[in-house]
């Protein structure tokens, strides 16, 4: 029971995943609610999350994980029916993928979503539906223009709200866009407390990153293992980066305004956390003491230059800010991977297959 002697029940899609497991667990550490982890254990180290979840409910009762699919919808019910917020996080998140592989991109992102707001409605307890989208909603953007030699930089400094044209960009920019409007229209149509987070880039502990999601995490461990990175286009591309801890924040606080239900937010580090993959590799040398050989391919079709989060609308209704540095949630990272880098033994990711094409730079400039 919450403050107000209501009953919490929480399901989690994807809640195996990096943030689907850190928000299971700070349900579980900081409220009472019952959590239903729902995920197809599809993404490389989620097992190692589930054991962690385990050990952190401690026999509780509290916890309730079931694998299954969001393209199924009789699982999706079953799971949904006693659910007073449902947690939206499962999805095919690379660009990548959605250009090899559109129709599966399609199925999880949009008929996954649709299962999930369809299971929602159905059932009449009127769940909150929190929805994690992107900001490759907003596609490239405009044209930036170039600073120097180490990042490019929007026209307007303040970066971009959620006023910002939509424009997919990419077969994973048209699903996640999509599923984000169903959530939102389902809000509006079907009375149903929903919320849009669309998102950078997020990065903390227990993230497995990888080349196509994940880049903070994937730089950062490929310096600790020595492995070179690939770099797509110049390296000047720029990100604004949010702590997973922040992003917790911003759900609780999110959960507990009601002004904010039906609404749609741009949610991530904003401009004092923006950086360049060349900076970056920058800063990971400072931390770690180590090199960072990089090799440079071609530009990825679907690749924005530039996105940086303008979260002013967020902070508006809830008064959420961002409290972690680039530099501290690189430590985080940091101490994570320390303490648990035997599980990097069995995840060690390949070069692609271009590789062989590439000119080798033996350290950032």
């Amino acid at each position: 029971m919450n403050s107000n002697g209501r009953f919490r029940s929480a399901v989690i899609f994807g809640g195996a995943g990096f943030i689907g497991s850190n928000w299971a667990n700070w349900l579980l550490e900081n409220s009472d609610a019952k959590v239903h982890v729902f995920d197809n254990l599809s993404r490389p180290g989620v097992r190692h999350n589930l054991d962690w979840l385990q050990q952190s409910a401690q026999g509780s009762g509290r916890l309730t994980i079931t694998v299954g699919d969001v393209r199924n919808g009789k699982m999706v019910e079953s799971v949904v029916r006693h659910a007073t917020e449902i947690y939206h996080f499962a999805a095919q998140v690379a660009v990548t993928t959605s250009l090899v592989d559109p129709r599966y991109d399609f199925e999880v992102n949009v008929g996954g979503t649709l299962n999930i707001l369809e299971a929602a409605r159905k059932f009449g307890r009127r769940p909150l539906v929190l929805f994690t989208s992107t900001n490759k909603v907003y596609g490239n953007i405009a044209a930036p223009t170039a600073r120097e030699a180490a990042d490019y930089r929007l026209a307007a400094p303040q970066g971009v709200s959620e006023g910002q044209p939509l424009d997919f960009y990419s077969p994973y920019g048209c699903s996640k866009g999509a599923a984000d409007q169903y959530v939102h229209d389902y809000g509006r149509i079907y009375s149903l407390p929903t919320v849009v987070f669309r998102m950078s880039c997020i990065a903390g502990p227990r993230q497995f990153g990888t080349e196509d999601q994940g880049w903070v995490a994937h730089f950062l461990y490929s310096a600790l293992q020595s492995r070179p990175l690939v770099i797509y286009g110049d390296g000047r591309q720029v990100r604004d980066v949010l702590c997973v801890e922040d992003l917790l924040h911003a759900f609780d606080v999110v959960r507990g305004t009601p002004a904010a239900y039906g609404q749609v937010f741009n949610v991530g580090g904003g401009p004092p956390n923006t950086v360049s993959l060349l900076e970056l590799i920058e800063k990971i040398k400072s931390l770690t003491r180590r090199k960072v050989p990089y090799i440079t391919d071609q530009p990825r079709p679907g690749d924005q230059l530039i996105y940086v989060t303008n979260h002013q609308k967020l902070t508006a209704f809830t008064g959420w800010q961002p409290q972690f540095s680039v530099e501290q949630t690189l430590q985080l990272l940091h101490e994570w991977w320390k303490k648990n880098r035997t599980l990097f033994d069995e995840y060690v990711p390949e070069l692609p297959a271009s590789a062989p094409r590439l000119t080798v730079v033996p350290e950032a400039a």
